[in-house]
């Protein structure tokens, strides 16, 4: 490696993606749960750092986890970890510790890094009506665990043994690619009860799927002067106010078919009945989203994979289907600290400027977190040319009599 491309950072990559985490952040959260009592050398920030260690390296069990830190011994010094834990000292912390103070962490880390997570790119109105900022995306993702430490979801089965999971909540805004609201419970239980947990602001326009079906909430939302948009149930009963299916020639190779006012339950609604022009499905969409065209509304729907993505993007770079702890908080803390990884590497994502893909950024470290090299600087390094290339110092000279080769390095003197 060349020395005047890549610069030592003095410290592994692993240090390096934990000074993204202010210490301040830390020990607010530590002080307002009170984490660190009754610990005397396996305190909350020692914690953070083996566990996300073990989820970015995607470490398959406890054990896997505390032989894998041994290449960093004497390496984490200056982070004030003189010395690896040992594989009880690690396991009790996972079961003693409460969970809720990583919880808080996150949406520290979440508020401190908000500005920096925001797409840039997302600035237009959607069809030239809505502001992409006032869009929030909420759905849930369930991690099946092999435990039933959080009860399943279905019937149980014949031989009587079900495995448990947990559903994790997270609520998207549009304009941003990092949650900034999570909410965790049993995967048995019901979506529809996230609602109760849901903050909304008036204003706002919410877009989910029919899982969370509430008229209730709906009518109260509306009331407030929030927005929702979402997938209307097949067996949904309603009554149509007003309005009438357009001709279908306007929509037989796709587009909107009706667009009606309608009851839905004790308050009012809009229902917007669109026809996929490439795979030719029929949806229909509910609202309280009268001003704007039925189109926009198509749109804004639409826009709720985003979300979709952002789980897939957790699950496939960290750890998340082998589990360092099987009570219920050590199952939660590793949760919160993959999505504290997730976190911090959209942070690097956004430094770097999108130059890399996620994952490649991902597995960079992974691959090298016990590495000196600056993780920012090596993913900021343009690929040379080959005009740039010395090609002596990495091939042997097989074609010395060839003049003008294609690699020949433009530099040197003739």
């Amino acid at each position: 490696m060349r020395e005047d491309t890549y610069q030592s950072a003095g410290h592994p990559v692993l240090s390096q993606l934990v000074s993204l985490i202010p210490a301040d952040l830390v020990a607010k959260a530590v002080d307002e749960h009170r984490s660190d009592r009754y610990y005397k050398q396996m305190h909350t920030y020692r914690h953070l750092v083996f566990i996300l260690y073990g989820v970015i390296c995607r470490c398959h069990s406890l054990n896997h986890l505390i032989k894998s830190l041994t290449f960093l011994e004497g390496k984490l010094t200056h982070l004030g970890i003189t010395q690896l834990p040992a594989r009880s000292t690690l396991s009790d912390a996972n079961m003693g510790r409460s969970s809720d103070v990583f919880a808080s962490l996150y949406l520290l880390l979440y508020q401190y890094y908000s500005s920096c997570l925001s797409v840039g790119h997302i600035q237009l109105f959607i069809n030239g009506e809505v502001d992409p900022g006032r869009i929030e995306l909420f759905d849930s993702s369930t991690i099946s665990l092999f435990v039933d430490i959080f009860k399943g979801v279905g019937r149980q089965p014949i031989n009587g043994k079900k495995k448990g999971g947990l559903k994790v909540h997270t609520k998207l805004p549009l304009a941003g690619n990092t949650p900034d609201f999570i909410y965790l419970s049993d995967a048995s239980k019901n979506d529809k009860d996230f609602l109760g947990q849901l903050k909304v602001e008036a204003g706002q326009i919410y877009v989910f799927d029919k899982g969370y079906v509430n008229y209730s909430k709906w009518h109260e939302w509306t009331a407030k002067g929030v927005y929702y948009l979402t997938r209307l149930n097949d067996n949904a009963h309603y009554d149509i106010l007003a309005g009438q299916p357009n001709d279908i020639y306007q929509y037989s190779a796709g587009g909107i078919i009706a667009d009606y006012h309608i009851q839905l339950g004790e308050g009012e609604a809009r229902l917007v009945t669109y026809k996929d022009p490439l795979s030719g499905k029929v949806l229909e969409f509910v609202t309280n989203l009268f001003e704007c065209k039925a189109e926009t509304v198509a749109m804004i729907y639409k826009c709720r994979w985003s979300i979709e993505v952002l789980f897939k993007q957790i699950k496939q770079n960290f750890e998340l289907y082998h589990f360092f702890s099987d009570s219920a908080e050590g199952i939660k803390t590793q949760v919160w600290i993959a999505l504290i990884a997730n976190l911090l590497f959209s942070v690097i994502h956004k430094q770097v400027k999108e130059c890399e893909a996620f994952t490649v950024l991902v597995a960079m470290a992974s691959n090298n977190l016990g590495s000196h090299v600056s993780l920012i600087k090596l993913v900021k390094e343009k690929v040379r040319s080959g005009e740039k290339r010395d090609i002596d110092k990495v091939q042997l000279d097989l074609f010395c009599s060839i003049e003008g080769a294609l690699f020949e390095n433009q530099n040197k003197s003739p």
